[in-house]
């Protein structure tokens, strides 16, 4: 399987200490940040640990200073970005769109701050403003979801089939939000299940269809043929489990199977 970088998380900080040691334009939008999050912010190294922090930022216009605080910090468990010091950051701080509470937080592992923010004014563009009041109204209806779907993988795949794009409830349509009453108290649509088979072109996951994009997304299990390129595998839902050809293949829910690459020539 493709590996990654860092492993995105999301922190939660709302009334807990967070260090932020120096001052002028490095470090104010390490301020704003933790504020924007309700995090309360500590300006003393020393306090915050003994107050229990467990993350600090570090933007002193002295990199020996940096590298000596990260240190400390480091030494008393304390999770540590430096800002402009990648190589010194436990974590990095991403690019975020936010349409509260749905967050999508575009990061480059620190190679550039710029590309990130650009490709969130993109994104910008294409999320709805209702995207947070859909994302309510899903966390709302839980109770009803399970009642019409016992079954976590039936209920999973009928969200599936309604977020999907041009579903009753596409999250890139504004005002999907105000179909999810009717949706759950409608015919239940078709859900994908069975064996779909996947044979990549190359080992350049960018040649995928965007129909094998979408088996890939949404499936059960993962059956793989030996050789098939780890790239290819990095598209596919992250929590299916990746099962070999040569163990069979399960007969229930969406099962894709995904051949090693076409030869070519």
């Amino acid at each position: 399987m493709a590996g990654i970088g860092s492993l995105p998380l999301f922190h939660r900080v709302d009334g807990t200490p967070v260090i932020v040691l120096g001052e002028g334009p490095a470090a104010e939008p390490k301020r704003r940040l933790v504020e924007r999050a309700g995090g309360r912010i500590v300006d003393d190294l020393q306090a915050g640990v003994d107050e229990g922090a467990r993350l600090a930022f570090v933007a002193h216009d002295d990199v020996a200073r940096c590298e000596a605080d990260a240190i400390r910090l480091r030494c008393a468990g304390i999770l540590v970005n430096v800002v402009d010091r990648p190589e010194l950051c436990d974590f990095t701080t991403p690019s975020i769109l936010d349409r509260e509470p749905v967050l999508v937080a575009i990061g480059t592992g620190g190679a550039s701050a710029g590309l990130a923010k650009q490709l969130r004014l993109r994104l910008e563009g294409l999320l709805p403003d209702s995207l947070g009041t859909l994302a309510n109204g899903l966390y709302a209806a839980r109770a009803s979801l399970r009642a019409r779907w016992p079954d976590g993988g039936e209920r999973r795949r009928a969200l599936d089939a309604a977020l999907s794009a041009g579903g009753p409830l596409d999250p890139l349509e504004e005002g999907a939000h105000d179909q999810l009453s009717d949706w759950l108290a409608g015919e239940a649509m078709p859900m994908a299940t069975g064996r779909r088979e996947i044979v990549p072109v190359s080992d350049d996951p960018d040649d995928l269809t965007l129909r094998q994009l979408k088996w890939l997304g949404a499936a059960d299990a993962i059956v793989v043929e030996d050789g098939v390129p780890a790239r290819i595998l990095g598209r596919a839902r992250a929590d299916a489990p990746r099962l070999p050809l040569a163990s069979g293949v399960p007969d229930e829910g969406l099962v894709v199977v995904v051949r090693a690459t076409r030869p070519t020539g």
